[in-house]
């Protein structure tokens, strides 16, 4: 059975035939994937290749401009329960120009999971200090997220993600601009989550000390699924093999009409649609 077989049964998202455009212009085309429970996928391709607004599409903030994507066994434009989705953007929007704490900025990952103004529970708490435990920044929790390092900024949108406990964690470049020390840590905390089962979408343009714990690679290339498979070196995902047109798993085109509708979600992610 292909990786990416659509019809598995243990899939937590799928994508038959998706396709996006951007002001007109096709950028995704004929995309055919899934992802299962368990999976550590590693999303990756030279910069424009449409990793980024693949993910998006996945998480609902690039609408389709045909194909179906399906989350947890629901269409997309009918799913509501995003508190078992988490979201870590790149490190540009942890601060935001706000003054806030580490823990405030943690504490927000709890959102999705109970009533708006309404004061933390013990259950929040405690799902908060774990969270930071993780990330190895308890000992930083009363701290001004704009104290803190590029990597550490990093780290603290995992543990605002991790705080909602969701099942589907997707990371865009988590690493990108981050020191090595930083990094391990990085890895450290991921490897946690793998340890618990976690279903893993990471986008990345290099693995790095991520790279151990990626379980299968999928590489776009021009806008397109070039392979799908076993976990490559960064060496493989740059290299000859996808600059000269060859593919391990290329898919067969289909013309499609489906619009799906844009389905507004609550995942905090900036906003600007360009494909890295």
């Amino acid at each position: 059975m292909s990786l990416s077989d659509t019809t598995a049964p243990d899939a937590v998202l799928t994508i038959e035939n998706g396709s996006v455009a951007i002001g007109g212009r096709p950028v995704l085309r004929h995309i055919n994937l899934s992802v299962r429970v368990g999976d550590f996928l590693a999303l990756m391709g030279a910069n424009g290749s449409g990793k980024s607004t693949l993910v998006r599409a996945m998480t609902g903030l690039r609408p389709l401009a045909g194909g179906h994507i399906t989350m947890f066994g629901s269409e997309l434009s009918s799913f509501h329960a995003w508190h078992r989705v988490g979201f870590v953007p790149q490190r540009s929007t942890a601060a935001s120009g706000v003054p806030t704490s580490v823990w405030e900025t943690v504490a927000s990952g709890r959102l999705t999971r109970r009533r708006l103004l309404h004061p933390l529970l013990p259950k929040d708490r405690r799902a908060i200090r774990e969270a930071l435990e993780v990330v190895g920044l308890e000992d930083r929790a009363r701290d001004g997220i704009s104290t803190l390092s590029g990597g550490q900024q990093q780290r603290v949108l995992i543990a605002r993600a991790l705080a909602g406990e969701p099942e589907l964690f997707f990371l865009d470049e988590p690493t990108a601009g981050v020191d090595l020390p930083n990094q391990q840590a990085l890895a450290t905390a991921l490897s946690t989550l793998k340890e618990r089962g976690a279903t893993v979408v990471l986008v990345a343009h290099e693995l790095g000390p991520l790279a151990p714990l990626v379980d299968r690679a999928v590489v776009m290339r021009d806008g397109r699924i070039a392979y799908d498979g076993s976990p490559l070196a960064d060496h493989e995902v740059h290299g000859p093999l996808f600059d000269d047109g060859h593919t391990h798993h290329h898919h067969v085109e289909v013309a499609t009409r489906d619009h799906t509708p844009h389905v507004a979600s609550p995942l905090d992610i900036e906003r600007n649609e360009e494909s890295r």
